[in-house]
């Protein structure tokens, strides 16, 4: 019968359900306003239930029928009512006789047309009114279950209401079952999804999920396999075949577990062995992939047998690189070890992430690091894999925690040690992290209180105690600079932000710090350096751009006032006492550097004073040599070089024999402030 021709008789259906529906409610009215039935979702697309016939009623003449297997209810009625799931009809209705009837499979018993048809004809045949009413009828107002209505749904009396996920609808005959089978809906012959049949078998769905795999389907041929399973579960093919599909679908840790539970099922299932070595490659587990890979009584595969000895190479030379700090060489082979096949290992990634968090690199190995494969169930399935004599997943953990310390991720980094250590407790390395990990935090958490509380030098000291655990954390260093600019230390500030920014280039707080640390010692040029950094990382931040438009201004101010005062910026020589007469009169600070040109300490000194010309604008330095102006020498008493003496309007300060660098331009400090 057509599909056009079915949906035609549609109406009548369900006209006649109508009726019948109408002469329940006179018969039980008092359910009527309550929830009386809902749609069951059944296992077996086919009702269970057996048409009950007296015995005139089984010896009715049958007549042609399509020998389909489609579902509906058979029940003979009573003359002058209609039994659940009948479709009633007048006085002179007739049933339909059952040919050739099977178990579970039964027509309408009706008056009208079968409410399911099957096969491409379509007869309608009639039987005595006498042998229908002989039949034994049950209560009028139940519905027996396993009925199927006019809209293909199965009802039960007696229950809320409740819409079945998936409709049942009739399988059009084009895929692996027969023609008019009922399946679910969406799973029709012909698609990529194959239908649900009763009388599935463990090799079937193998074949059919090998056939999803085949066409790409991997989500389809893991819930065949996983039928197959479910039905054979020792069934070692059933499971390397799942860990197939698992692989394809990127879930490697799964697919490692299924593999193992194939090889423990059948220890010689060669395939199985094979697929775990490839995994232990891609995963960098050069120990457990030669376990597999080489065992008994297998010839190993020469191209992952190679892949397995080029892996072997790179983890060799990488040890080694790490054990003298060559963290470069660490990061050429690691990559050399991910493009070679090793594309999914944690702990290659986190190798990489060291060597760069060593080389100062700390953004590049937070993003190395965050790009860790993650592989759910994975090492609770398997040999424990160690990479530098510690468990693989602890020692991943352990880099993971020095990221976060380094950008000042204190607590993370602390839970991520601990569970470094919980997972290989006999490791020293990893013991050692811990404890270095638990006094840093220790000693930021007590620098933050005394910080807060006001009492800075305190702080201070208190920051550099975890420096001397950690000595390349970058937060530590910015706050203790933080300590020495209340302190009034702006140098010592400065200092401090260096090393945060040598270690973190593109700390942003510590660029503001430094900054603010220039202006204070009158550096405004290095402060709009800092301050335009900034304003390119934030662009919208209000306050940095107020920031640098006040350098700026700063900056302008002070080239006028070193045009009015005569300042030239360079380092002027004096050759004479009448010069030198002139010159010490000067409004200002004034900065003398008596030296020799053959004096190893004047000549490394000098650069030094060429940079100070450059920071402190608004101070007058001067040079004079003494092997040439012998007489100025010796009347400024001059008997060591090399020899600093300072003026502030026109008297002198200070001398300094053989300053360091840092007391001299503290020095400066002191009297232009």
């Amino acid at each position: 019968m057509s599909h056009s021709r079915r949906l035609s008789l549609e109406p009548a259906i369900t006209g006649r359900f109508r009726d019948s529906l109408s002469l329940q409610r006179h018969d039980n009215d008092d359910v009527i306003n309550k929830p009386d039935f809902r749609e069951l979702d059944l296992g077996s697309p086919v009702s269970t239930l057996m048409p009950r016939v007296s015995t005139s009623s089984a010896a009715a003449t049958p007549t042609s029928s399509s020998g389909s297997s489609g579902s509906a209810s058979g029940k003979p009625s009573v003359a002058g009512k209609s039994h659940s799931g009948e479709i009633p009809g007048g006085p002179g209705s007739v049933m339909p006789a059952v040919k050739n009837l099977k178990p579970g499979h039964r027509r309408s018993s009706s008056t009208g047309k079968p409410l399911i048809f099957s096969g491409s004809s379509f007869s309608h045949s009639a039987t005595s009114h006498s042998s229908a009413t002989s039949a034994v009828s049950p209560s009028p107002a139940v519905l027996p279950a396993g009925n199927i209505c006019p809209s293909g749904r199965i009802l039960k009396t007696g229950m809320a209401t409740r819409s079945s996920t998936r409709a049942e609808t009739l399988c059009t005959g084009t895929g692996n079952y027969g023609h008019g089978n009922v399946v679910r809906s969406g799973s029709g012959g012909g698609s990529n999804h194959p239908a649900r049949a009763d009388n599935e078998s463990p090799e079937e769905l193998k074949r059919l999920g090998n056939d999803m795999y085949r066409r790409g389907n991997f989500s389809e041929a893991l819930s065949l396999y996983d039928r197959a399973i479910s039905l054979s579960p020792e069934n070692a093919a059933f499971r390397s075949n799942r860990a197939a599909a698992l692989t394809a679908s990127g879930r490697l840790g799964e697919a490692v577990k299924e593999c193992l539970e194939a090889v423990r099922l059948d220890p010689s299932y060669s395939r199985a062995h094979q697929r775990l070595a490839s995994l232990y490659l891609r995963l960098g587990e050069a120990e457990n992939a030669r376990r597999h890979l080489c065992f008994s009584g297998q010839c190993p595969d020469q191209t992952d047998l190679q892949r397995l000895q080029t892996l072997e190479k790179h983890l060799r030379r990488c040890c080694e690189a790490r054990k003298i700090g060559d963290w470069r060489t660490v990061v050429k082979e690691t990559d050399a070890a991910i493009a070679n096949g090793a594309d999914s290992s944690p702990q290659l990634v986190a190798c990489k992430a060291e060597a760069l968090l060593r080389l100062n690199q700390i953004e590049d190995s937070d993003f190395c690091i965050s790009s860790i494969p993650r592989h759910d169930h994975y090492y609770h399935t398997q040999p424990q894999a160690k990479l530098f004599g510690m468990v693989a997943e602890a020692y991943v953990l352990c880099i993971q925690s020095q990221v976060d310390m380094a950008l000042g991720r204190f607590e993370s980094g602390v839970v991520k040690a601990e569970r470094a250590a919980m997972l290989d407790q006999t490791n020293p390395e990893l013991v050692s992290v811990l404890n270095n990990v638990k006094m840093v935090v220790k000693a930021r958490t007590r620098g933050n209180e005394l910080f807060s509380s006001g009492r800075y030098s305190d702080a201070s000291v208190a920051y550099g105690d975890g420096l001397k655990q950690d000595g390349s954390n970058s937060v530590l260093y910015c706050n203790r600079a933080a300590c020495w600019y209340k302190l009034g230390l702006w140098e010592k500030s400065v200092e401090d932000c260096n090393q945060a920014l040598k270690i973190h280039p593109s700390y942003i707080k510590a660029l503001l710090r430094r900054a603010a640390s220039y202006g204070k010692l009158g550096r405004w040029e290095d402060a709009v350096r800092d301050y335009e950094f900034v304003r390119r990382e934030l662009p919208g931040d209000s306050e940095v751009a107020e920031s640098l438009e006040r350098a700026k201004i700063a900056v302008m101010n002070r080239s006028q006032e070193s045009k009015s005062f005569g300042y030239n910026n360079q380092v002027e020589a004096v050759s004479n006492l009448d010069k030198f007469k002139n010159v010490v009169s000067l409004p200002g600070v004034s900065v003398f550097h008596f030296k020799s040109s053959s004096n190893r300490q004047c000549e490394e000194i000098s650069p030094f004073i060429n940079t100070l010309c450059l920071r402190y604008p608004l101070v007058h330095f001067f040079m004079v040599d003494v092997e040439e102006s012998l007489a100025l020498a010796k009347a400024e008493s001059i008997r060591k070089v090399p020899t600093f003496k300072m003026y502030k309007n026109g008297d002198k300060v200070k001398e300094m024999i053989c300053p360091s660098h840092q007391f001299l331009e503290d020095s400066i400090k002191h009297f232009l402030l």
